[in-house]
């Protein structure tokens, strides 16, 4: 395999799309075993990646409401979905 950038200096949308076709090579079934478990491992450090940055984000993403005295209310988003059920 190619040298590729550390997962932590990936941005997200690199590592989203590294993942896509990590996820599409090994279902294609044409790699020998070794290379089939490398890109598994990788797959796996992309994905807990991606999934802490959505965690980070979702903190960050609390909306500042005005309450009836004109104080800041801060309501948390929801939570995203981390079930290990990818979706392409």
């Amino acid at each position: 395999m190619t040298e590729r950038k550390p997962v932590e200096e990936l941005t997200y949308k690199e590592a989203s799309q590294e993942l896509e076709l990590t996820i599409r090579a090994l279902e294609s079934g044409e790699m020998e075993l070794e290379e089939s478990l490398e890109s598994y491992t990788r797959g796996v450090e992309l994905l807990k990646s991606l999934r802490a940055r959505l965690a980070d984000a979702e903190q960050k993403v609390s909306v500042l409401l005005k309450d009836a005295d004109g104080g800041d209310v801060l309501e948390p988003a929801a939570a995203a979905d981390t079930s290990d059920d990818l979706k392409i």
